[in-house]
């Protein structure tokens, strides 16, 4: 039986017969998985992730389309607004605003939550709106936000949303509007439409290459509070926007892993332990870090291989 065995095996070998070794199930990403609904089902809140792989578009979705109040998230889309009119306005569109654009302190712009702002000058200091956006983006002035929209404009904002394809995702308000916010004017947003946002920002279909460039340096300024960076290497780069409100905590940004960057948000609402979230966040980005910078730095069989 052996004799026979081996004459037909090379038969089929040489005429092709035998298939490559099947790819083997993504493990890995399993594990991936399974961590990520550990992380879920200990939350005292609510929870809803997406984490979106920049390099081959998949995607991990737990609770994605659920509506969140965004908090300062929302920032990250008068951010882009405000670097879209600046592009329009370079390329000759009349009545838009420009990053250079120059406002002088006056206080009577100042709300809770504004601490830059606040250290100003009355009718001396000059800011330009990409100062203000640095200011909104690095320590959340609300005061920075709320100037920025009445530039901008509200409806441009939501228009440029809509424009990239997101349709639940919408500044209703300004910063720190409770009463607003009590009528039901929450800025709300999904995991799985940040992620939308953050890679058209990332593949350059929200702008030309210089101010996606610009946008995501500035988005990648260190941060008062980070609860994405907080467990991660403190030399991996995070462009995001973190927010909070009271029983809510939200992150959504890109976490250039090396060689595998990804694009995520995680949204919680209905919060007890708001520090207890904040920490959740944190291990959800952590998780997701582990497997992307293995899936950076390995083959498909899970070998690590030497840098080319």
């Amino acid at each position: 039986m052996r004799s026979l065995l081996i004459p037909f095996a090379a038969l089929l070998f040489s005429n092709g017969l035998v298939a490559a070794p099947p790819q083997p199930p993504d493990l890995l990403w399993n594990k991936f998985e399974n961590r990520i609904a550990e992380i879920i089902a200990r939350a005292d809140g609510v929870m809803g992730i997406a984490v979106l792989d920049l390099t081959d578009g998949r995607l991990l979705e737990r609770n994605a389309d659920q509506l969140f109040p965004a908090a300062s998230s929302i920032k990250l889309a008068i951010l882009l607004e405000l670097y879209r009119q600046d592009q329009a306005a370079h390329g000759g569109t009349k009545g838009k605003a420009k990053l250079d654009d120059l406002y002088t302190f006056d206080p009577k712009n100042l709300v809770e939550d504004s601490q830059i702002m606040a250290g100003l000058t009355p009718g001396v200091s000059k800011v330009t709106n990409r100062d203000l956006a640095q200011f909104m983006v690095a320590v959340s002035d609300n005061a920075a936000a709320n100037l920025l929209i009445d530039r901008l404009g509200k409806d441009n904002i939501n228009a440029s949303l809509r424009s990239l394809g997101l349709t639940k995702t919408m500044l209703r308000r300004k910063m720190i509007d409770i009463a607003a916010a009590k009528r039901g004017d929450e800025n709300v947003a999904t995991p799985r439409e940040m992620v939308m946002l953050i890679d058209a920002i990332h593949k350059g279909k929200a702008l030309d290459k210089e101010r996606t460039a610009a946008l995501i340096k500035q988005l990648s300024s260190r941060k008062r509070d980070n609860y994405l960076s907080a467990f991660l290497p403190a030399n991996i780069q995070v462009a995001n926007k973190p927010g909070d409100l009271e029983a809510v905590r939200t992150d959504s940004g890109i976490v250039f892993a090396p060689g595998r960057p990804f694009a995520i948000s995680v949204m919680t609402a209905w919060d007890r332990d708001e520090r207890g979230a904040e920490h959740a966040i944190a291990d959800v980005a952590l998780q997701a870090f582990q497997y992307f910078e293995m899936r950076g730095k390995a083959s498909e069989y899970g070998r690590v291989l030497p840098p080319q």
